[in-house]
C-alpha cells in the first residue's frame, strides 16, 4: 500500500524545479524522493487548489508565486488528487485511487477497517470500491464491471499496510518541509502547515529562527 499523487504537469511551469513525469501517472510519496520529485509533488498539491477565489476568500495576489500558492494557503478544505494504491504482488492486480476520495481522505480507510461497511472511491466509468466482510476487506478495482479484478486482504494485514502508508506520508512531510525551507523560505510556516492539513498529519516542528 502506497500513498500516491496523480500527476498532471502543466506546460511551462517555472516557479521551482520539477521532475519530468508522465502526465496522469501516479507519484508514490515517501521520504525517498529526489528534490525535483518533491517539487513535482508540491506543484501538484498546490495546483489542485489553484482555483480562483470566491467571496469567502481574499483576492488572488498579482505576484505569480503568491498567486499559485493562494488556494493552498486560503482554502479551508484542501484537496490532493490521489490516495492509497494497493498492489497484489502474487497476481499483479493493482487497486488505484478514484476521483471521489483524494489523498486528504486517506484516513477513511481506518473508518472502513474499524467500522465496516463500504468505501467508494469513484464513479462511472471507473468505480473502485473497498468493502469489509468480517475479517476480510475486498478491494474491487472497478465495481462497474461484473468481472472486475479484486484483491482480498485480511483486516489484520490492512492495519499493518495502513501503518506503513502513514509512515511514508510522515516521511514525505518531513522531506517536503525541508524542501519548502530551501525553495519557499518566505512561505515556510504557512505552506508546511497547509501541507500537513492536506496529508491529515500533525505539522512538523518548525526550526528556530536564526
Amino acid at each position: 500500500m502506497q500513498p500516491v499523487l496523480e500527476i498532471n504537469t502543466p506546460d511551462g511551469f517555472d516557479l521551482w524545479p520539477v521532475a519530468e513525469v508522465v502526465p496522469f501517472s501516479f507519484l508514490p510519496l515517501s521520504g525517498e524522493l529526489s528534490p525535483a520529485e518533491v517539487g513535482t509533488a508540491m506543484m501538484r498539491i498546490a495546483g489542485c487548489n489553484d482555483i480562483d477565489p470566491d467571496g469567502d476568500r481574499p483576492p488572488r495576489p498579482s505576484d505569480p508565486l503568491d498567486s499559485f500558492l493562494h488556494g493552498l494557503l486560503t482554502f479551508e478544505n484542501l484537496f490532493a488528487a490521489g490516495g492509497l494504491r494497493v498492489t497484489d504482488d502474487s497476481t499483479g492486480i493493482t487497486f488505484l485511487p478514484g476521483c471521489c476520495d483524494g489523498l486528504e481522505d486517506w484516513r477513511d480507510w481506518h473508518r472502513l477497517v474499524d467500522g465496516g461497511g463500504l468505501l467508494g472511491f469513484g464513479h462511472d466509468p471507473v468505480s473502485p470500491v473497498a468493502e469489509r466482510f468480517g475479517g476480510i476487506v475486498r478491494l474491487t478495482v472497478n465495481a462497474e464491471q461484473s468481472d472486475s479484478p479484486v484483491i482480498e486482504v485480511s483486516v489484520v494485514e490492512l492495519r499493518h499496510l495502513l501503518a506503513g502508508a502513514e509512515r511514508d506520508l510522515a516521511d514525505f512531510l518531513a522531506l517536503a518541509a525541508d524542501w519548502v525551507h530551501q525553495h519557499l523560505p518566505g512561505h515556510y510556516a504557512s505552506v508546511t502547515a497547509a501541507l500537513a492539513r492536506v496529508l491529515d498529519l500533525p505539522a512538523p516542528v518548525l526550526p528556530a529562527e536564526q
